[in-house]
């Protein structure tokens, strides 16, 4: 199963646009930060992670305020069929 639940924050992203078959899309960076318990040890976590939101959820992903804080929810994939790299494609997100 691939699913992605992540709190953060928008710290960049761009404007829409539409894919060559007309579907919107919204790319974006998200900014994690929190505290992670492992092997008994508190550890400070902090990333950030490219990700999209493409369809009807664009819309309200492009007006989302930057810097407020939202829970993400999604899954990963690779940014194309041809890179190891892996952007985060949002499919909701709701006010954390």
């Amino acid at each position: 199963m691939n699913q992605l639940q992540l709190v953060a924050t928008i710290a960049e992203r761009d404007v829409l646009r539409y894919t060559p078959a007309g579907v919107p899309i919204v790319s974006a960076v998200l900014m994690h930060s929190s505290h992670q318990r492992e092997a008994g040890v508190d550890r400070l976590v902090e990333f950030e992670v490219p990700a999209f939101a493409a369809g009807e959820i664009s819309g309200r992903f492009g007006s989302a305020e930057l810097g407020a804080s939202y829970r993400f929810d999604g899954f990963l994939a690779r940014k194309n069929r041809n890179s190891k790299a892996l952007v985060f494609h949002i499919i909701d997100f709701s006010a954390a």
